[in-house]
């Protein structure tokens, strides 16, 4: 019961002090808002600005939980002393009797069991595996880690810091229910919009259509950013509808605040900024006023929020958008292989056809991740709701932030659009009866129990309403430790790994429960080195047994240069070692030697390290113009070039290239007599060695990955042994 009390202060304490932040923003702008729009306003604009608090706080090495104590408090007791939480604006429109109670009804069911999976221990596929690890780490450290090891630490994390607020008292549940408050805050959001717009009915019918879709409540109820992101762009619809009614500019600083908080959580939301900037240009343009202060405000309070994580990532990544545009901001912690792989994932997932689109993400929810349940199969009467100025602004909305749906088509992606999308569904039809019929029967197809009678047994949705996890009743070390593998892998980890060594991992665990530092070989470009290193024993195409000699009249050069000739379509250019002769000898190599390649200039060395399982690789499709370079300082006599390569690209397709000591290029051959040799039998042990020389003494190796097998016959030819199994998983040593 005690870590209950901790979890809820946790969760409370953070809603708290966001609602305070933003009521005193609205204070401070002198802005009247109707009663109840106004806590919710404030509560969500509020957390932009707490967020934006802890960002400056993890700078500073000050995320303590006497800090967050301290801030809250004086947040709140101020907002108290000023009276801001008595409303005093005008009511709303009141809601008809017998929306009453479908709303408690609905609302009251859907919610227990939201808020008691939020409270249950956290065991989500995304949260347990990073949206919490962060905090976690930076709770550790005091504030900001540079964590080049894994891509999603460089995302925009606005929602996380506000995780680790309720981390630092609550921890993990705590944090799943920050985001359980925006969804329990948003559907109330859209029924006070719909009020102040005089379409109450239309607008309670969309927000329960919302909030009892299966994929929105086991996204709100764990922790993940959807929900919380569209609370926040939908917050910003609300907060432009009500500038262009009352025209107070003094509401532009909220906006700005809103829009650029949007892309704190999460890249997705960049159009947020350009939508409400086009939104109130447009307005002014058809009052014929300047557009351009107003303009001004808005870039300006945005970019507070936007600017320093692009800073962030500029710093400590090279890339200010990483993981994305690594072939414009080339790094060397993301591959752009790796990117481009990703994308193409992200806009297919495993569906044959985008006629499967409409299934999955209505009534399958298995390979998308999700569903909204069938009666969004009705989304196409939304269009009916045109014929309405709010029909038209809320289509607006939703046709906006629907735009970057196709980059990745998880059905949760289209969380942020769908409270637009449900009021105008709601608005098209219209009739009253039949929305109080649809709104039941979606809540009885809903329900977890109904749920699994059509849908996908591996469907992503709630399946319970677990109390007695949630009031702690069975511990939660013994119910993770029942139910969530990933748990048990990390406990493992904890046990056996001391504190700052390093674990390998082809497959991502679940490390929101340990404070080890595990690399998972996809999630960066060193890590994918490493990945590469172990899969060489194990595929014959990965590994050196092709010879490319190239011979060529003996001259001094002061650089030399393997070049790519040809176009490899969607392969990669792959050397292993670069050998160079001089009648015969190969030339010894030197400490003055300067190294450098086209692209990939930081994995050079590993074409020069006498290392059967080491390769360096152009991680991009190779292409006419690519190249490694060798630079003596001065010039010395070379006559020949061995490139030592894979089997996996059969053509010989390079020149070599020297440059005389007056700095002219010149072709020295492209003639190539290429030969097969037998690889050596310890690849093995060899490419253990390599991982224990890079710091890395421990492997975590699940059941379904690639060697997982071998790994387990041949312990000894690696050199390695088991010194943990846990769950599907086991933890090697590398002796």
């Amino acid at each position: 019961m005690k870590a209950d009390i901790y979890i809820l202060f946790g969760a409370l304490f953070t809603a708290a002090t966001s609602w305070a932040l933003g009521a005193l923003l609205f204070y401070r702008l002198r802005v009247e808002l109707r009663r109840m729009e106004d806590r919710l306003l404030a509560f969500v604009t509020g957390s932009g600005l707490l967020s934006a608090i802890v960002f400056v706080l993890c700078c500073v090495k000050l995320a303590r939980k006497g800090v967050f104590l301290v801030v809250g408090a004086m947040a709140i007791g101020s907002a108290i002393r000023l009276g801001l939480h008595r409303s005093r604006g005008e009511a709303l429109p009141a809601i008809p009797r017998v929306w009453r109670w479908v709303i408690a009804l609905c609302f009251g069911v859907f919610a227990f069991l939201y808020f008691t999976n939020a409270m249950a221990p956290e065991m989500s596929p995304d949260g347990a595996a990073y949206h919490l690890s962060f905090p976690g780490y930076y709770y550790r450290a005091h504030g900001f880690v540079r964590i080049w090891w894994n891509m999603y630490a460089n995302l925009t994390q606005g929602i996380e810091l506000l995780f680790l607020f309720a981390y630092a008292f609550g921890r993990h549940s705590a944090a799943a229910l920050v985001e359980f408050s925006y969804l329990a805050a948003l559907p109330w959001l859209m029924i006070c919009y719909a009020r102040r717009v005089g379409i109450a009915i239309a607008g309670i019918a969309g927000a329960l259509f919302f909030f009892i879709s299966p994929v929105v409540g086991i996204d709100g109820s764990v922790a993940y950013v959807d929900v919380a992101l569209a609370a926040v762009l939908f917050a910003l619809f609300y907060v432009l509808q009500i500038w262009a009614e009352e025209a107070n500019d003094r509401l532009l600083i909220a906006v700005g605040v809103l829009a650029g908080f949007a892309f704190a959580i999460k890249y997705t939301a960049l159009l947020a900024l350009p939508y409400a900037l086009v939104f109130m240009a447009w307005k002014r343009w058809r009052n014929r006023r300047a557009w351009w202060r107003g303009a001004a405000v808005v870039t300006g309070v945005a970019m507070l929020f936007v600017a320093p994580w692009l800073v962030k990532n500029w710093l400590w990544i090279g890339d200010p958008v990483t993981p994305f545009a690594n072939a414009i901001f080339r790094n060397p912690y993301i591959h752009v292989s790796f990117e481009q792989e990703y994308r193409s994932f992200l806009r297919t997932y495993t569906l044959t056809s985008m006629k499967q689109l409409p299934w999955e993400i209505t009534v399958d929810g298995y390979r998308l991740c999700g569903l909204f349940g069938p009666l969004y199969l009705l989304s196409p009467l939304a269009l009916l709701a045109l014929r309405k100025p709010a029909g038209r602004q809320l289509l607006l909305a939703a046709a906006v932030f629907f735009i970057p749906y196709p980059s990745n088509i998880g059905t949760r992606f289209l969380i942020p659009s769908a409270p637009f999308l449900s009021i105008a569904l709601a608005l098209a039809i219209s009739w009253e009866w039949v929305l109080v019929g649809l709104v039941m029967i979606h809540a009885v197809i809903s329900w977890p129990d109904v749920l699994k009678l059509y849908t996908s047994e591996y469907a992503w949705r709630l399946v319970k309403a677990p109390y007695r996890e949630a009031l702690r009743i069975i511990p939660e070390d013994t119910f993770l430790a029942r139910n969530f593998p990933g748990y048990d892998y990390d406990r493992a980890i904890e046990s056996h790994v001391p504190p700052g060594a390093k674990v390998f991992a082809f497959s991502q665990p679940a490390e929101a429960y340990t404070s080890r530092q595990i690399l998972v070989k996809y999630l960066a470009a060193p890590n994918e080195v490493l990945g590469d290193i172990m899969w060489t024993p194990l595929y014959a195409d990965f590994q050196p047994s092709v010879i490319d000699d190239y011979h060529f009249a003996r001259c001094p050069v002061r650089k030399i240069r393997v070049v790519k000739t040809h176009e490899m379509q969607q392969a990669m250019w792959n050397v292993s070692e670069v050998r160079l002769y001089d009648q015969g000898k190969e030339l010894p190599r030197e400490r003055d030697w300067r190294l450098t390649a086209k692209p990939n200039a930081w994995d050079v060395q590993l074409a020069f390290d006498n290392s059967p399982v080491t390769r360096w690789r152009t991680w991009e499709p190779g292409r006419p113009g690519m190249y490694i370079e060798i630079d003596f300082g001065k010039p010395r006599p070379v006559d020949a070039v061995r490139v030592e390569t894979q089997p996996d690209w059969r053509e010989a397709d390079m020149r070599i290239e020297g440059m005389d000591e007056s700095g002219k290029w010149m072709t020295l051959t492209d003639k190539v007599v290429r030969t097969d040799r037998p690889v050596a039998d310890n690849m093995r042990r060899a490419a253990a060695q390599e991982l224990k020389a890079r710091g890395i003494r421990y492997l975590l190796v699940g059941n379904d990955d690639i060697g997982a097998e071998d790994f387990q016959q041949h312990a000894a030819y690696w050199g390695v042994h088991k010194i943990a199994e846990a769950g599907y998983a086991r933890l090697y040593y590398i002796e």
